[in-house]
Formats: C-alpha cells, structure tokens, sequence
C-alpha cells in the first residue's frame, strides 16, 4: 500500500461521515457502513483503476456497482474523498431534492454512482451485463461489486451466479459483505445461507476469503490476489468477512444499527471513538 498512514486517518474520517450524515437527518443505515470501510477506502484508492473524471460508460478503466445501496453513507462518503464531489455535498444527505439520496439513484447525476440500488438483488446481474458490454468492446479492465450477505436471499442472485460461470463471466470481482447480520436479526435465524463458500464453489466460481474484512492489509493483499484470478474463464467471489458497526464499540456484535440512527449522547460517544483526522465536512 501506497500510504498506509493516510489510508487509516481516511478510513476514521469516513466513520465520522457516516456518523454525522445519519444522526443528522435520524435516518439511514451506519451499521453495515461502518462495517464496510475500509473495504471500499481500500478498493477506491488502491485497488481500482479509476479516471480522474466520471464517465458513466466506464471505458478502459474499472467500475464498481454497489448492489446493497442501503449503505449509501460509506459510498457517499468514500467517493466524496476521493474526488468525484465535493465532501460539503454531505452535509444534504437524505434531503428533498439531494443527489445524496438514502439509497443511491442515477437520475440525480451524482458521479460515481452506476446503479439504483434500492432494491436488494439486483447488482449482481447489472455488473454482469457490464462485464459483456466490456468484453464486446475489448476492454480489459475489471468490473467490482459489493453485496451485502442477507442480499443473497434473493432469488435473482443465484440466477446471476449461474449465468456467470456458465458464460465465462472472467472480468467480474464480487466481494459479499458476510458479517452475518441483516435487518431483523441473524442471517442464520432469518433464513439461514448455509455453506456461502460451497454453494460459490459448487456454482462454478473461483474464490477466495478475507478473513480479517476490516484490516486494511488482509483487504489489500486479498483483492489483489483476486485480480491475478482474472481473465481465466471463471467469475470470482470475494468473501469478506466484515464486523457490523465496525470501528464504534457499542455498535459492534449487534444487528440493531442496521437502520437507525445514533441520537446526540451517542454521536459524542462514537465520534469520540474516532477523532477528526482528514477535516469533517
């Protein structure tokens, strides 16, 4: 990694982004958020081949689709860091007439944003039309994607994965979010996913895990060594293995901040967890 300093003052700021977007408004998801961090703050600046400039076609560069848009406050935050907008833009999260909506929508013209992803499912079959669409036009570049792991109770995912291994769908990187938890408890409670691992495998995926999904050299390394699986003839699942409400104590261990925010007394006591470094908005 590049600049390992600056990469762990980034993934501190960006909590208290995401902290400070949803206790404003006293809406939105921070738990699965916070969890997924340092993955995206590792994906964006270390890992992806970006151009400087937003174009929704994505030509000869990597792109990424966040399917589980629920954690839009991670994904505003992160891009908003990283230069597709300016970070002050935070500050109108979840408001009439934002292009910082709850869950992400095109329509509002807000750069980064490929997909609206409201609606749990669907990612995965939109990255996949991206990966043809770049095979078509010869260019070599990756496409990524995050879903979270109760998302994959959705039927149209198993449809997705299977359309991938049996086309060769080789320029696709999926990472699933498996911190075990989603809106109403456990995902093994809920509607248990079983041998997530098996069921890729027995698919027909190349995979590999990320055991420590918040440390930011086991994200490094692991992402890397997927993108050296690439261009063989087999899709390639990541599975990251992620602490909900990571980096905010009280938040940790529990499904209960999937959807709610902290009130003031919390927000003092998480932001404290986590001092400004970068500059708040």
């Amino acid at each position: 990694m590049k600049n390992q300093k600056f990469l762990n003052e980034l993934v501190i700021q960006v909590r208290r982004d995401i902290l400070r977007m949803v206790h404003k408004v006293n809406s939105g998801h921070p738990g699965g958020s916070l969890g997924c961090t340092e993955f995206l703050v590792i994906l964006f600046n270390e890992i992806m081949k970006r151009k400087k400039d937003f174009n929704m076609d994505g030509i000869d560069e990597d792109i990424f689709f966040l399917s589980n848009g629920h954690i839009s406050p991670v994904f505003y935050s992160v891009l908003s860091r990283c230069g597709y907008f300016d970070i002050k833009e935070l500050e109108t999260f979840r408001l009439i007439n934002s292009r910082l909506q709850g869950h992400p929508t095109t329509h509002e013209g807000l750069p980064g944003v490929r997909i609206a992803s409201g609606s749990l499912g669907q990612g995965l079959s939109v990255a996949i039309g991206a990966c043809e669409a770049k095979k078509l036009n010869n260019d070599k570049n990756i496409v990524y994607s995050l879903h979270g792991d109760g998302e994959l109770q959705e039927g149209q995912n198993w449809e997705a994965i299977m359309y991938a291994a049996a086309k060769g769908i080789d320029n696709l990187i999926a990472t699933i979010d498996l911190n075990g938890k989603q809106i109403d408890g456990k995902t093994d409670d809920v509607l248990s996913l079983g041998n997530v691992k098996s069921k890729f495998i027995s698919f027909g995926w190349d995979l590999i895990e990320i055991n420590k999904g918040n440390d930011l050299t086991s994200i490094f390394n692991g992402l890397n060594k997927a993108k050296s699986m690439a261009g063989k003839k087999t899709p390639i699942c990541v599975l990251l293995k992620t602490e909900m409400g990571n980096g905010v104590d009280f938040m940790m261990n529990t499904h209960a901040w999937h959807g709610k925010a902290p009130n003031d007394e919390q927000l003092k006591l998480a932001l404290n967890q986590n001092p400004e470094t970068l500059g708040d908005y």
